[in-house]
């Protein structure tokens, strides 16, 4: 049995009078739909990943991406939902946003643009003019945030950020003034830092939009071991426990049945 599948992208419209096709299909547009099928193959994992390739055809413009046969079958189910619901909002944020790439490209060069897989009876989905796939802007709501991680950037001429490496949300890029940066002390590369942030929350789900990111303020944060501060702990407790002849059976029965 064949273990792979291709999720197509197939586009109709015109560049002037001239009917579309691959010859007149921008680099930029490439490069924008080679994202959006990224993000809709593997919206939330992409480190690991199988490979995608990619080819183009001809009769309009079919653009054809090719992996895993199991990713292009919870593909085909996602497209079955979307059909059926017209609308994007309960999708993961990256097909969501993905669906809102191929609309403004539907909206900005009348394209009409069909998705669809290579299964036997596979779903399709239609983008045009008329369709209105955006997300919801009161299902995303105004949230702060703390996070917590190592420096890996900080900079930027026009867009300034600091991105830092996590363990919950891998590496974030932070939105962060210039005179912000100027003003630190010390060299934060390689550092742990804590950073207070604003940016965007799914109201129902509480994923985060990780593009909307914003500094607000650094947040005091000392990961390393102090063994003076534990000293001190165990001291202070020392006395609470001097009575108590066997502290583990006291322990024991203190936290009863709790495992």
């Amino acid at each position: 049995m064949n273990k792979t599948g291709f999720f197509e992208i197939r586009i109709f419209g015109k560049v002037g009078s001239m009917d579309l096709k691959p010859d007149l299909f921008d680099i930029r547009d490439v490069g924008r739909l080679l994202e959006v099928a990224e993000n809709l193959l593997y919206p939330v994992e992409k480190r690991g990943r199988p490979t995608i390739s990619y080819s183009v055809e001809s009769g309009s413009v079919s653009h054809q991406f090719r992996t895993s046969l199991q990713v292009i079958i919870g593909l085909n189910a996602v497209l079955g939902q979307v059909a059926i619901q017209k609308n994007i909002d309960f999708l993961a944020l990256n097909s969501a946003k993905a669906f809102e790439t191929l609309q403004a490209t539907a909206d900005e060069k009348g394209y009409e643009i069909r998705l669809r897989t290579s299964l036997p009876q596979t779903h399709e989905i239609q983008i045009d003019k008329t369709t209105t796939y955006r997300r919801l802007s009161s299902v995303w709501v105004d949230a702060t945030f703390y996070f917590y991680g190592k420096v890996t950037s900080a900079g930027g001429k026009e867009k300034s950020s600091i991105r830092i490496s996590t363990v919950d949300y891998g590496t974030l890029n932070i939105q962060t003034p210039i005179d912000v940066l100027a003003q630190y002390e010390h060299n934060m590369l390689y550092k742990d830092i804590g950073i207070h942030a604003s940016g965007k929350q799914h109201s129902e789900t509480g994923d985060l939009d990780l593009s909307s990111l914003k500094f607000v303020e650094f947040i005091d944060f000392s990961p390393k071991y102090d063994a003076a501060y534990l000293d001190g702990l165990i001291e202070k407790a020392t006395g609470s426990w001097a009575g108590i002849d066997d502290k583990q059976k006291w322990l024991r029965e203190v936290r009863g049945s709790y495992d």
